[in-house]
């Protein structure tokens, strides 16, 4: 008997959803009430549990997702996303590969942009899987970073990529650590992707744009707001992306002028409700007001450590990622989004 294992994702909403050997096992509740994307291509007005794992178990059925029946190449399922700019991408020969996360084989080094968009194009929020042979074997097990546990771990990734002599990639990422450390490593070879981020504060969303070269609004009201002081180029009115760096412009115009589209310019919004203010770490670090007296400068101290050193959700280990150029100017790498130095970032 075929075994399809486990398979953990935040999916519609933000709605925590638990796949066990092909079904569906546990359904939360959504963060969100609404998700343009869904109302447009599966009629879904309000996000409720049921209709969330109506919506699961027909991935299920229709490409086998989280199943051995997985199907793992496709053309572009929507017009416009991540996926589809990056499998254009590695099309055009802008990237040599892709380091992305599935369902299946965790995380992989991809350079088929068929098998890219197949594994990526209708999956998001990615936190935990099985090893899942079909996918496997579609991508290679040299290309994954351990087919026998099949992690989330995107600076192994990069790692893997960089250890198979791609002079150029791009890696997804939903944690600001992740975002730095590759920036760091390897410099303008990366093309940094920003997935995922609704459950990233204020001060690590600012991180993402430091770092990484084009991002997805998500449900996240910080991204929407940090893009607008940026002056980031934006794409679409439902969940936008963000291009941040030269780069990252680029490969966001490439991709919307090959469908005869052009960057946002004051449509009507149609954004995700309510989005989501995610700011955990922001409560913790007032209840430590008690802890440090009245002295100004060092309760200031105790409150950036807090906020800036856990910049995301610890449920989420991972998703579903060229240049300096078109940040601000004079800001590196690590600084805040005012320009102000994190000194207490996760190592």
């Amino acid at each position: 008997m075929v075994n399809h294992g486990r398979h953990v994702f935040d999916a519609i909403g933000m709605t925590r959803v638990v796949i066990e050997d092909g079904k569906v096992v546990s359904v939360g509740e959504s963060e969100l009430e609404y998700c343009p994307l869904f109302k447009k291509f599966r009629g879904m007005e309000t996000i409720t549990p049921e209709m969330v794992r109506e919506n699961i178990e027909f991935r299920i059925r229709d490409f086998g997702f989280c199943t051995e029946n997985r199907m793992v190449r496709a053309d572009d399922y929507i017009t416009f996303g991540v996926s589809e700019i990056l499998s254009t991408a590695l099309e055009n020969g802008r990237i040599d590969a892709a380091v992305i996360a599935a369902d299946g084989c965790g995380t992989a080094v991809i350079t088929d942009p068929y098998i890219l968009q197949g594994l990526c194009g209708r999956i998001s929020g990615l936190v935990e899987t099985s090893p899942l042979q079909v996918v496997l074997d579609a991508v290679g097990r040299d290309n994954v970073v351990d087919p026998e546990t099949v992690p989330v771990n995107m600076v192994k990734g990069a790692e893997l990529a960089d250890s198979k002599g791609y002079r150029r990639f791009s890696v997804t990422v939903c944690k600001p650590e992740d975002a730095k450390a590759i920036r760091e490593r390897y410099g303008d070879r990366a093309i940094i992707v920003g997935v995922h981020t609704s459950h990233i504060n204020r001060c690590g969303v600012g991180t993402m744009f430091d770092c990484c070269d084009f991002i997805t609004a998500c449900g996240s009201r910080w991204t929407r707001e940090i893009a607008h002081e940026r002056n980031a180029l934006i794409a679409g009115n439902k969940v936008e992306i963000f291009g941040i760096s030269d780069a990252g412009k680029q490969l966001v115009l490439e991709k919307l002028r090959s469908i005869g589209k052009e960057p946002y310019n004051g449509e009507e919004l149609d954004e995700p409700r309510p989005l989501i203010e995610y700011q955990s770490d922001r409560i913790r670090a007032i209840g430590l007001r008690s802890l440090v007296g009245n002295e100004p400068e060092w309760r200031t101290h105790v409150l950036i450590v807090v906020m800036c050193n856990n910049f995301y959700d610890k449920r989420d280990p991972g998703l579903d990622s060229l240049s300096d150029g078109g940040r601000q100017p004079g800001l590196q790498p690590g600084q805040g989004w005012r320009g102000e130095e994190h000194r207490h970032h996760r190592q």
